[in-house]
């Protein structure tokens, strides 16, 4: 059955939901993190290295936006999907083997990282291009699932534990196999469509009950990492409710195509009493991008001061809390957690709640006719990242606990902004190029910090005469230097917020009013479809 602009473009963000949801193999790296170090026979440098190397294959990444240009979605996708196969698969059938050196690691998790960005090319690219006037919420929606990743590999993998015969191995095999599955599945709903006539107030219906049934799957997450610790639910049942909660979300496309249906038997009604109507087609573009910017690209942007203030603003902020959630599981067994999964699964839930919080954001102060900084929104979310680094220096379980939680939240919060922040400092027409350049500062500062901290953790065990190390001293000095990075880096963002504030705030008096036609012609709409109308903002505008 062929589906109609209407309820296919909402079926490509079903898929692009599913698709983002298991984008994340690399986030349950630190379930597995300290047997796979045992088994080897790696030092916790070495260990390190392994975490950076998946963020160095997003420094390849422009390579899927280049294939996007020419190559059908649905193979885009497939293309990530198989580097992440070969990158975790030649790992799962040989790790046992002495043969398996560490260079081969880091080469088969690098491809495997790289494949990530090709999921993510094509994720953008439907929520961008499918809904224009509504581009950044969409993006926001969607990419808030790849929080959950790690939520769902680590229970899949409890709830199978006989899938292979180590723990490091589950893992592994569930990161090769299931974005092959899940690619391969979702592949009919990957298609670009050039709405130019969506209706205003049937997209924003659909858009506040996505936002419900996104809230709902958040909660259960998190509900079933709490219970998870309590014992009170069991893997398998928070497995059962997250795969119904993520099917949810194709009610909307069956009920627009539903509607459609029903439509089109009024639209030929309509056409036999009166032919002579006209049709409705409201044209909106995205109001807060009209607004004037300065368009930056190639080495311009590294010429501009706004840049390297980002850069290194990012750095020492929403990389360096990557850089904490890649050595979760060695944080926890320092501690003596039992259950590292736990802990990797509650920073997974609430980085999933940050990546939601932007999208409430963008629909209702759009609405308001209203633009919200997003160099401000960063700046306010790297002081609590801050506080909860010097949190960690107390030895509770408590402080472990309520730390990661806000880390998870700060850091995915970041994540998300940053892709419209970007735009809204260089411009949207070489956002692509810039964007990547920008996210260079995230294997970078894996790369410095994470050896940094391996390097404090292995002195620290070498003065005890050990291997591992064991005790709240073993990441003190790294905890007191991440958060000290972390108020540095806010001061910087400080300072970006100053210099580009003028672009925040209010929207244009004219845009405003602008915004409130639209809202009104879109009701307008919905009472009455013979009204002929067409408007282009972008040529009232000029």
């Amino acid at each position: 059955m062929s589906s109609s602009p209407s309820s296919a473009h909402w079926l490509g963000i079903v898929g692009t939901i599913w698709l983002q949801t298991i984008n994340g193999p690399n986030s349950d790296f630190p379930v597995y993190s300290s047997q796979l170090k045992e088994l080897k026979g790696i030092s916790q440098v070495q260990l390190n290295f392994l975490a950076f190397a998946s963020d160095a294959g997003k420094l390849f990444g422009w390579f899927s936006g280049v294939a996007a240009l020419y190559v059908p979605l649905p193979i885009v996708a497939f293309v990530g999907a198989c580097f992440g196969l070969v990158g975790y698969g030649v790992q799962f059938l040989l790790l046992d083997s002495p043969g398996l050196k560490f260079w081969h690691l880091f080469l088969l998790t690098a491809l495997a990282g790289n494949g990530i960005c090709w999921i993510n090319t094509v994720c953008y690219l439907l929520s961008v291009n499918n809904f224009a006037s509504r581009s950044r919420v969409a993006v926001s929606l969607a990419t808030s699932y790849l929080g959950l990743s790690a939520t769902v590999y680590t229970s899949l993998a409890e709830t199978l534990p006989r899938l292979a015969d180590s723990k490091a191995k589950t893992y592994l095999l569930l990161n090769a196999v299931v974005p092959v599955i899940v690619s391969v599945f979702v592949a009919p709903a990957l298609r670009l469509f050039d709405l130019k006539s969506d209706s205003m107030s049937s997209t924003d219906t659909a858009f506040l009950v996505m936002f419900a049934i996104t809230l709902a799957t958040g909660a259960c997450a998190m509900v079933g990492s709490i219970g998870s610790t309590a014992s009170w639910l069991s893997s398998r049942e928070q497995m059962v409710s997250l795969s119904v909660l993520l099917a949810v979300p194709m009610v909307i496309p069956v009920a627009l195509k539903m509607r459609e249906g029903m439509n089109k038997v009024g639209e030929n009604m309509i056409h036999d009493l009166a032919t002579d109507d006209a049709v409705v087609v409201i044209e909106v573009t995205d109001l807060e991008t009209t607004a004037a910017e300065e368009e930056v690209g190639g080495l311009q942007l590294l010429k501009k001061p706004d840049f390297w203030l980002y850069f290194f603003s990012y750095m020492l902020s929403g990389t360096l809390g990557l850089v904490y959630l890649n050595n979760l599981g060695q944080i926890a067994e320092s501690r003596g957690l039992g259950r590292t999964s736990t802990l990797v699964s509650l920073s997974s839930s609430f980085g999933f709640f940050g990546r939601l919080l932007p999208s409430f954001m963008d629909y209702y102060s759009a609405k308001s006719g209203h633009s919200i900084s997003r160099t401000g929104s960063m700046a306010s979310l790297m002081a609590p990242m801050a506080c909860a680094f010097f949190l960690l220096l107390n030895q509770g379980s408590v402080f472990l606990y309520a730390s990661t939680a806000i880390i998870g939240t700060c850091t995915g919060a970041m994540t998300s902004v940053a892709v419209s922040a970007t735009s809204e400092l260089f411009g949207a027409k070489n956002f692509a190029v810039n964007h990547n350049v920008l996210v260079s500062n995230i294997p970078v500062g894996s790369l410095c910090f994470g050896y940094f901290s391996a390097f404090l953790y292995q002195r620290e065990a070498s003065a005890r005469g050990a291997a591992t190390c064991s005790g709240a001293s073993c990441y003190q000095a790294t905890f007191a230097i991440w958060g000290a990075s972390c108020v540095v880096g806010t001061l910087l963002c400080v300072v970006l917020y100053v210099r580009s504030r003028s672009f925040a705030g209010k929207l244009p008096v004219r845009l405003q009013w602008l915004s409130r036609l639209a809202n009104f012609l879109g009701a307008r709409q919905k009472k009455d479809e013979s009204i002929g109308l067409t408007i282009t903002w972008d040529k009232i505008l000029e």
